[in-house]
């Protein structure tokens, strides 16, 4: 890590995902000696001082961090927390950054986490520059990054106005779980996989995160985004950018980041025809919903990258709420064999392809699943797996997803991050959907979204929800 001492602004510190994720990240981080020399500014519109304030992070870390500090530790971290005012103004926010440095000593890297409504972001860049805390910072910008190509052009502009791009961090969590960077690992640092990771080989790819959970408080939010610029856009398309690209020249952010952007680039058109929009039973019920709502809450989808590698290789991916699980879930479905000598009823290819399945969940796993001779008399075969669950080892560490992310913007890593190319390519490919949607399908609560998900990736199957569950580590 850099030997620099940090100031680490906090827009919207007391926000829902500042309690849930960004106050415990931090206090883990400092734990964990990763903020040796650092002050925690927290700002937001609501009215706080320093005690309300050091009182709500108590608060949240006491529900959300596991294990819960010590009363040292909480002493310790309790003091790297100041406050200012979110009425103070530019001014006001600068004077306080300004007494964090000074404490700190140095010149401190300062990097400002945005973790605001979409609408106030650009106020909050612009206050960031009127208060001169622009130069030597960094900036973690929340999703989404737009709503579509033209909104992302217009904010990349006014953010560059501000910010060089080497200075932007556009935060997607899904790719600072565990199991997401072990797709690297996986490919890259084995002899097995690479040489079959191709369209030879591979028949199909899922990107799965259905969920259980309602929309809460961000329906209002929803009805302007949906679940494709909310979810696909931002998570699934760049979960897909991490197993469809090519090997990068070094593990360095700059060579991953520009692989990354190759696949994008070389992503087909997004048609309306391979969409599935849906809308659980009941969503236009809800408050601040319009009667006629067109929002969907739901959409599973099929695309191609249209290269040498993944030509013909279709990548389903399927996201939504209401649904039947939560899950999060890459799954590699290879090609069978080309002949069979193996009588008929012998059971191959009785229960699908082998799948080589990643589970992003906060316990990481990984599965192959395969096919075995059941013990006994004649040929009969059997689907059996390998799992391995990273929390079984020894050394087991990892940091959470924020954590992690929080810790490389710091570092200046953008490995993990998104590019203003990176995103603008995924919106333009995703205009022609935008201007022609399908029409949303009703599907009911508890469900795994409306029946036209079938048809869409026949004759192949949805690999969730499993047939054979994972194993549970015996205590």
């Amino acid at each position: 890590m850099e030997s620099k001492p940090y100031v680490f602004v906090l827009f919207g510190a007391t926000g829902d995902l500042a309690r849930r994720k960004l106050l415990p990240g931090l206090l883990h981080l400092w734990q964990a000696g990763l903020l040796p020399s650092a002050r925690i500014v927290g700002t937001s519109l609501d009215e706080m001082d320093l005690d309300k304030f050091r009182t709500l992070a108590r608060d949240a870390i006491a529900e959300f961090s596991t294990p819960a500090p010590s009363d040292e530790d909480w002493a310790g971290f309790a003091d790297l927390l100041r406050w200012a005012p979110g009425d103070g103004g530019p001014e006001g926010l600068a004077s306080s950054v300004h007494r964090a440095e000074s404490e700190v000593g140095g010149e401190p890297q300062i990097l400002h986490y945005l973790s605001v409504p979409p609408k106030a972001a650009l106020a909050v860049v612009h206050e960031i520059e009127e208060a001169g805390l622009a130069a030597r910072s960094r900036i973690v910008m929340e999703k989404p990054f737009g709503t579509d190509l033209a909104s992302a052009r217009r904010l990349n502009a006014a953010l560059h106005e501000v910010f060089r791009e080497d200075q932007i961090f556009r935060i997607d969590h899904f790719l600072g779980k565990e199991a997401a960077q072990n797709i690297l690992a996986l490919r890259f640092a084995n002899g097995l996989f690479e040489p079959i990771w191709n369209r030879n080989h591979i028949e199909h790819v899922q990107i799965d995160v259905p969920e259980t959970l309602g929309l809460g408080g961000r329906i209002g939010f929803y009805e302007q985004t949906g679940a494709y610029r909310d979810m696909v856009v931002t998570h699934l398309f760049q979960v897909l950018g991490f197993v469809a690209m090519e090997p990068p020249t070094a593990l360095a952010p700059y060579a991953i980041t520009e692989e990354k952007t190759k696949v994008f680039r070389s992503m087909l058109p997004i048609e309306p025809s391979d969409v599935v929009r849906g809308q659980y039973t009941g969503y236009r019920e809800e408050p601040d919903v319009a009667d006629d709502s067109d929002t969907e809450t739901f959409v599973a989808l099929r695309c191609f990258v249209d290269n040498w590698r993944w030509a013909g290789v279709p990548f389903y991916l399927r996201t939504g709420k209401q649904l039947a699980e939560g899950a999060r879930i890459i799954s590699i479905a290879f090609r069978e064999p080309p002949k069979s000598m193996f009588p008929e009823g012998s059971g191959v290819g009785a229960q699908g392809p082998d799948h080589l399945t990643f589970d992003l969940a906060d316990h990481a796993r990984l599965s192959l699943s395969f096919y075995g001779k059941r013990p006994g008399h004649g040929m009969r075969m059997d689907k059996f797996s390998m799992q391995f669950a990273f929390n079984e080892t020894n050394d087991y560490a990892a940091l959470e997803a924020y954590e992690r992310l929080i810790y490389d913007a710091m570092r200046g890593d953008h490995t993990l991050f998104t590019t203003a190319e990176g995103i603008e390519q995924l919106w333009s490919i995703s205009q022609q959907l935008l201007d022609h949607p399908p029409p949303v399908r009703v599907y009911p609560v508890g469900s795994w979204g409306p029946n036209a998900i079938h048809q869409l990736i026949a004759p192949h199957a949805w690999r969730l929800p499993f047939e054979r569950p994972w194993r549970e580590k015996k205590e």
